[in-house]
């Protein structure tokens, strides 16, 4: 677990994430970050949650019409 601190960023005020964090996460400068709440709380990913949705709703077409797709893949 991390403590972290909020930061006057121009008229702005941001989170300086730890090395360590970012690694974690695999970002780097300049890469965009999505912070979600949830019940527990909040979540910071460096996953899209609405790309989720939309491969979630890919797959369920992909099941639902699964023979279709067997056949044109003949």
């Amino acid at each position: 677990m991390y403590t972290l601190k909020l930061t006057q960023i121009g008229n702005s005020v941001g989170v300086i994430l730890p090395r360590e964090a970012l690694a974690r996460l695999k970002l780097g400068k300049g890469e965009s970050v999505f912070l979600t709440e949830t019940p527990q709380g909040y979540v910071l990913t460096p996953y899209d949650p609405a790309l989720d949705e939309q491969i979630q709703a890919g797959r369920q077409f992909m099941h639902e019409f699964r023979d279709t797709f067997h056949q044109l893949a003949k």
